[in-house]
């Protein structure tokens, strides 16, 4: 039973790890992203049987009494022989098998003078129990009898007397049958009533999760709709997928608000079919000293023809300004000065860099002769740095990617693996602060949760 429950209970799991926003950097206000998960569930009938068969004694049915029924002389006792067994129909129904062992005892005799002979026997009983999922999270049943069966037929032995009891006993059975489909609903409505337990879920997942102690970084959790489809019965199991439509939101520094508990899970939806990718904002993000750092690394100390002479970069850094980067770098040699170079940064796919675009040139120098040579000196320099410079962003990709097919691939509950891919990631939106660059990337991937170990 514990398994089942815990299967309804996945209907509003659903944690998403993102990669990082620098605690340092200016906060990024990321906007709610709608998105569906899909869950694939699977209902061994084995687990339903054991909750039927826990909830039914092995002593199902006692007449201790020889004159009740119209001092019809007569006592049984009915016991379940071994596991009741379910079987998945075709009709949304279940098909359940009831082996029994049945001990009767009958007086005979008149005048009060009776003679009492006992005999055990064995039957199969036969049941088609309907189920109908609620949407809002109860199973009801409706169970009728499908007849029984004879293992061994009841016969009292009086020695050179046998009396055959078959029709009295086959009476009283199927009173007990007809009984025992009251029974069968009555469990199952009391064991399947999912409500309480998708409360505590919604509750307990609408808490804030710290995705990231290095950045600070906090994933809230907002479930809009529950969608699930048709169930499907097999031999031995019942499948069926549900999907969550979420808001993710990402926040930096301070932990945000829980939503608001809730006491009534709202209902759910059934449709046919299920989105199954899911859509997330990630940032990757490179203070100006790494930026800096790229640019040293590509045109400090070297040399560049011009005009049979040498320009020499001998210094250069990277920082914002308002919406541009700002490359400044120091030259000597044919053009002595202090060079700014300016763009506003995009993602090149194809690169796999951010690099600048509309860039803009100014030169400060002291030497009026070599503001000549500007024009020349503007259009290498920019083209050099327009084709060569570039922030790498693969590092930056693999490592979101790798952190959250890391949060996608987890255990959180015990039995309850999440698993996920993802399979489309990209940088699509460049932001600028005083202490770096922030990278938004947007990515797409499958997200499922595996039940395993109940």
């Amino acid at each position: 039973m514990k398994f089942i429950k815990i299967l309804f209970l996945l209907a509003f799991i659903s944690t998403f790890g993102q990669s990082t926003v620098n605690d340092q950097l200016a906060v990024y206000n990321f906007p709610k992203i709608k998105s569906s998960i899909t869950m694939p569930v699977t209902i061994p009938l084995s687990e339903i049987g054991n909750m039927v068969n826990s909830s039914v004694k092995e002593l199902i049915y006692q007449d201790d009494s020889y004159t009740d029924n119209n001092n019809d002389q007569f006592k049984v006792k009915v016991w379940k022989t071994r596991p009741i067994r379910l079987v998945g129909g075709t009709n949304q129904n279940l098909l359940i098998e009831v082996p029994l062992k049945i001990w009767a005892e009958k007086g005979v005799g008149t005048l009060g003078v009776y003679s009492y002979q006992d005999t055990t026997f064995e039957t199969v009983m036969y049941f088609n129990s309907a189920l109908s999922f609620k949407n809002n999270w109860t199973i009801t049943t409706l169970t009728q009898p499908m007849g029984f069966k004879w293992v061994t037929k009841p016969v009292l032995d009086y020695g050179k007397i046998k009396i055959p009891i078959t029709s009295m006993v086959e009476k009283s059975l199927k009173e007990q049958q007809e009984k025992f489909c009251k029974t069968i609903d009555q469990q199952m409505a009391a064991q399947l009533n999912f409500q309480q337990y998708a409360v505590l879920a919604w509750n307990a997942f609408s808490q804030p999760f710290h995705i990231s102690e290095e950045y600070n970084t906090w994933l809230k959790i907002t479930p809009a709709n529950v969608n699930i489809t048709p169930l499907k019965f097999y031999g031995n199991q019942i499948d069926t997928s549900i999907g969550i439509d979420v808001y993710s939101e990402t926040f930096t520094g301070r932990k945000p608000e829980a939503s608001q508990p809730i006491k009534i899970a709202p209902n759910f939806n059934f449709i046919p079919i299920l989105a199954d990718k899911f859509l997330l904002q990630t940032t990757a993000n490179i203070p100006f000293t790494e930026a800096t750092q790229i640019a040293k690394n590509m045109f400090l100390n070297k040399e560049y023809d011009m005009r049979g002479s040498k320009v020499k970069v001998t210094d250069i850094k990277v920082y914002g300004v308002e919406n541009k980067i700002m490359i400044e770098a120091e030259t000597e040699g044919y053009v002595k000065g202090r060079s700014f170079i300016s763009g506003i940064p995009v993602y090149d796919e194809t690169k796999k860099k951010i690099v600048l675009s509309d860039t803009k040139f100014n030169l400060k120098t002291s030497n009026i002769l070599q503001k000549t040579a500007t024009l020349l000196f503007k259009g290498k320099i920019v083209k050099m740095i327009e084709e060569e410079y570039g922030i790498p962003t693969q590092d930056l990709e693999n490592t979101s990617k790798k952190s959250i097919e890391e949060a996608f691939n987890k255990e959180y509950y015990k039995g309850l693996k999440m698993n996920g891919r993802v399979f489309n990631l990209k940088p699509t939106q460049i932001l600028l602060n005083e202490s770096g660059i922030t990278a938004v990337i947007d990515t797409n991937a499958t997200l499922k949760l595996v039940v395993n170990g109940f």
